[in-house]
């Protein structure tokens, strides 16, 4: 976050860890974010938010996939049919949620593709990653 902040990302809010004993950092969100920075191109994990800014929404997804990362997404909107397209075939990620944060849930296959990873956990599909299958044919 401070090497995207030194590359002309501003800081909107938190960012500062208070004093005293314990491992802390405040909720975060930082603005003009762009491609070359590492807060545009690294999985950020903490209480970080960073805020891209985009034309339209070819460029908003132009945006979300231009990442070697896709663990999960979120779609916004207030039509939701057009997210669930958008989300089924454009955002590339594991997991992609409309009007929803990123979560697990045990009926549901859960992981990434890209560099966040292969296979499922979760749901049937996760449970056949720890199967082993056989398969035997006879002849006569």
């Amino acid at each position: 976050m401070r090497q995207s902040l030194a590359q002309g990302a501003t800081l909107l809010c938190g960012g500062t860890i208070p004093e005293g004993a314990g491992a802390y950092f405040p909720p975060t969100v930082i603005g003009g974010v762009r491609p070359g920075m590492p807060a545009f191109s690294e999985e950020l994990f903490g209480p970080v938010a960073s805020i891209f800014t985009a034309k339209d929404e070819g460029e908003a997804i132009a945006i979300a996939n231009a990442t070697e990362f896709g663990l999960g997404a979120s779609v916004w909107t207030r039509d939701t049919a057009h997210g669930e397209t958008l989300a089924a075939r454009f955002v590339e990620a594991g997991s992609c949620f409309v009007n929803a944060m990123v979560k697990s849930d045990p009926r549901l296959p859960f992981g990434g593709i890209k560099s966040s990873g292969y296979g499922r956990e979760l749901g049937s599909f996760g449970i056949r990653e720890f199967v082993n299958v056989k398969s035997v044919l006879i002849s006569k």
